[in-house]
Protein backbone atom coordinates (compact mmCIF):
# COMPACT_ATOMS: atom_id res chain seq x y z
CA UNK A 1 0.00 0.00 0.00
CA UNK A 2 1.68 3.11 -1.35
CA UNK A 3 1.84 6.15 1.48
CA UNK A 4 -0.06 8.36 -0.28
CA UNK A 5 -2.57 6.22 -2.06
CA UNK A 6 -5.66 7.76 -0.66
CA UNK A 7 -7.90 5.04 -2.15
CA UNK A 8 -6.19 1.85 -0.85
CA UNK A 9 -5.76 3.67 2.88
CA UNK A 10 -9.43 4.15 2.65
CA UNK A 11 -10.76 1.30 1.30
CA UNK A 12 -9.01 -0.85 4.19
CA UNK A 13 -10.42 1.74 6.53
CA UNK A 14 -13.78 1.44 5.48
CA UNK A 15 -13.49 -2.76 5.21
CA UNK A 16 -13.33 -2.06 9.19
CA UNK A 17 -16.29 0.80 9.10
CA UNK A 18 -18.69 -0.56 7.07
CA UNK A 19 -21.89 -0.58 9.72
CA UNK A 20 -23.65 2.80 10.10
CA UNK A 21 -23.43 2.60 13.85
CA UNK A 22 -20.17 2.08 13.71
CA UNK A 23 -19.42 4.97 11.44
CA UNK A 24 -21.28 6.82 13.43
CA UNK A 25 -19.82 6.16 16.99
CA UNK A 26 -16.51 6.73 15.48
CA UNK A 27 -17.87 10.31 14.18
CA UNK A 28 -18.56 11.06 17.42
CA UNK A 29 -15.13 9.47 19.64
CA UNK A 30 -12.48 9.73 17.54
CA UNK A 31 -11.73 13.45 17.60
CA UNK A 32 -11.79 13.73 21.15
CA UNK A 33 -9.59 10.88 21.12
CA UNK A 34 -6.75 12.78 19.17
CA UNK A 35 -7.82 16.49 21.11
CA UNK A 36 -6.97 14.47 24.62
CA UNK A 37 -4.21 12.65 23.49
CA UNK A 38 -2.47 16.49 22.53
CA UNK A 39 -3.08 17.61 25.98
CA UNK A 40 -0.72 15.54 28.29
CA UNK A 41 2.26 17.15 25.59
CA UNK A 42 1.21 20.43 26.59
CA UNK A 43 3.41 19.32 30.07
CA UNK A 44 6.13 17.38 28.45
CA UNK A 45 9.28 19.68 27.65
CA UNK A 46 11.61 17.86 25.30
CA UNK A 47 14.68 19.11 23.86
CA UNK A 48 13.93 21.11 20.63
CA UNK A 49 10.50 21.03 21.18
CA UNK A 50 9.81 22.66 24.27
CA UNK A 51 6.15 22.08 25.18
CA UNK A 52 5.32 22.03 21.44
CA UNK A 53 5.77 18.19 20.47
CA UNK A 54 1.72 18.34 19.98
CA UNK A 55 2.61 20.85 17.52
CA UNK A 56 4.90 18.76 15.78
CA UNK A 57 2.76 16.15 15.82
CA UNK A 58 -0.12 18.49 14.09
CA UNK A 59 2.02 19.74 11.40
CA UNK A 60 3.49 16.09 10.28
CA UNK A 61 -0.23 14.53 10.19
CA UNK A 62 -1.27 17.65 8.30
CA UNK A 63 1.09 17.66 5.81
CA UNK A 64 0.17 14.07 5.55
CA UNK A 65 -3.22 14.63 5.35
CA UNK A 66 -2.64 17.35 2.59
CA UNK A 67 -0.70 14.72 0.41
CA UNK A 68 -3.58 12.39 0.59
CA UNK A 69 -5.87 15.03 -0.73
CA UNK A 70 -5.15 18.59 -1.17
CA UNK A 71 -8.47 19.54 -0.37
CA UNK A 72 -10.01 17.76 2.74
CA UNK A 73 -6.72 17.56 3.71
CA UNK A 74 -6.30 20.94 4.08
CA UNK A 75 -9.41 21.13 5.95
CA UNK A 76 -7.97 18.39 8.62
CA UNK A 77 -4.61 19.85 9.14
CA UNK A 78 -6.15 23.32 10.14
CA UNK A 79 -8.63 20.71 12.41
CA UNK A 80 -6.09 19.03 13.93
CA UNK A 81 -3.75 22.91 14.27
CA UNK A 82 -7.18 24.15 16.22
CA UNK A 83 -7.21 20.87 18.39
CA UNK A 84 -3.32 21.45 19.43
CA UNK A 85 -4.46 24.97 20.13
CA UNK A 86 -7.65 23.91 22.34
CA UNK A 87 -5.90 21.03 23.75
CA UNK A 88 -2.65 23.48 24.72
CA UNK A 89 -5.21 25.76 26.27
CA UNK A 90 -7.32 23.66 28.19
CA UNK A 91 -4.12 21.80 29.60
CA UNK A 92 -2.80 24.92 30.60
CA UNK A 93 -6.26 26.13 32.04
CA UNK A 94 -6.56 22.48 33.77
CA UNK A 95 -3.22 22.43 35.09
CA UNK A 96 -0.86 19.24 34.83
CA UNK A 97 -2.71 17.27 37.41
CA UNK A 98 -6.39 17.74 36.22
CA UNK A 99 -5.24 17.91 32.74
CA UNK A 100 -3.74 14.26 32.81
CA UNK A 101 -6.61 13.48 34.71
CA UNK A 102 -9.58 14.51 32.30
CA UNK A 103 -7.34 13.19 28.98
CA UNK A 104 -6.82 10.00 31.06
CA UNK A 105 -10.48 9.88 31.40
CA UNK A 106 -11.85 10.67 27.85
CA UNK A 107 -9.02 8.17 26.73
CA UNK A 108 -10.47 5.17 28.56
CA UNK A 109 -13.90 6.46 28.17
CA UNK A 110 -13.28 6.89 23.97
CA UNK A 111 -11.48 3.46 23.35
CA UNK A 112 -13.78 1.80 25.63
CA UNK A 113 -16.43 3.10 23.55
CA UNK A 114 -14.60 2.34 20.14
CA UNK A 115 -13.60 -1.22 21.18
CA UNK A 116 -17.22 -2.34 21.81
CA UNK A 117 -18.23 -0.95 19.07
CA UNK A 118 -16.16 -2.80 16.68
CA UNK A 119 -16.94 -6.03 18.39
CA UNK A 120 -20.68 -5.36 18.45
CA UNK A 121 -21.22 -3.93 14.94
CA UNK A 122 -18.44 -4.87 12.96
CA UNK A 123 -17.81 -8.36 14.08
CA UNK A 124 -13.81 -7.43 13.50
CA UNK A 125 -11.60 -6.21 16.30
CA UNK A 126 -9.92 -2.72 16.80
CA UNK A 127 -6.29 -4.42 17.09
CA UNK A 128 -6.25 -5.89 13.75
CA UNK A 129 -5.62 -2.72 11.93
CA UNK A 130 -4.81 0.15 15.32
CA UNK A 131 -1.59 0.60 13.48
CA UNK A 132 -3.84 2.17 10.99
CA UNK A 133 -5.97 4.00 13.30
CA UNK A 134 -3.49 6.19 14.81
CA UNK A 135 -2.44 8.28 11.99
CA UNK A 136 -5.75 7.77 9.88
CA UNK A 137 -8.90 7.59 11.84
CA UNK A 138 -9.58 11.22 12.23
CA UNK A 139 -8.86 11.88 8.71
CA UNK A 140 -11.34 9.49 7.56
CA UNK A 141 -13.62 10.36 10.06
CA UNK A 142 -13.65 13.50 9.00
CA UNK A 143 -13.45 12.29 4.77
CA UNK A 144 -16.40 9.81 5.77
CA UNK A 145 -18.34 13.15 7.52
CA UNK A 146 -17.74 15.02 4.29
CA UNK A 147 -19.22 12.66 1.43
CA UNK A 148 -22.32 12.06 4.01
CA UNK A 149 -23.25 15.52 4.59
CA UNK A 150 -21.28 17.33 1.60
CA UNK A 151 -21.47 14.42 -1.29
CA UNK A 152 -17.59 15.55 -0.98
CA UNK A 153 -15.39 13.21 -3.35
CA UNK A 154 -11.46 13.70 -3.59
CA UNK A 155 -11.95 13.10 -7.25
CA UNK A 156 -15.15 11.98 -9.41
CA UNK A 157 -15.66 7.96 -9.04
CA UNK A 158 -13.34 8.03 -5.76
CA UNK A 159 -16.86 6.93 -3.93
CA UNK A 160 -17.82 3.98 -6.17
CA UNK A 161 -13.95 2.58 -6.31
CA UNK A 162 -13.46 2.54 -2.78
CA UNK A 163 -16.76 1.03 -2.00
CA UNK A 164 -16.02 -1.45 -4.43
CA UNK A 165 -12.77 -2.35 -3.06
CA UNK A 166 -14.33 -2.43 0.56
CA UNK A 167 -16.63 -4.65 -0.66
CA UNK A 168 -13.54 -6.58 -2.20
CA UNK A 169 -11.77 -6.52 1.59
CA UNK A 170 -15.03 -7.79 3.36
CA UNK A 171 -15.79 -10.54 1.28
CA UNK A 172 -12.21 -11.83 2.17
CA UNK A 173 -12.30 -11.60 5.33
CA UNK A 174 -15.05 -13.07 5.59
CA UNK A 175 -13.48 -16.09 3.65
CA UNK A 176 -10.36 -16.51 5.84
CA UNK A 177 -12.93 -16.22 9.02
CA UNK A 178 -13.35 -19.73 10.58
CA UNK A 179 -16.93 -21.11 10.00
CA UNK A 180 -18.60 -22.11 13.50
CA UNK A 181 -19.53 -25.56 13.88
CA UNK A 182 -22.97 -26.18 14.69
Amino acid sequence: MGLFDLEKHYAFYGAYHANPVNILIHMVFVWPILFTALMPWHFVDLPLFSNRFGLAVAVVYGLFYVNLDKKSGTLAAVMYLLCWVGASWVSGLLGPSLAWKVALASQVFCWTGQFIDHGAFEKRALLDNLSQAFPMGSFFVLLEALEKFFEYEPYPGFRAKVRTKVAAEIRAWKEKKPKKIS
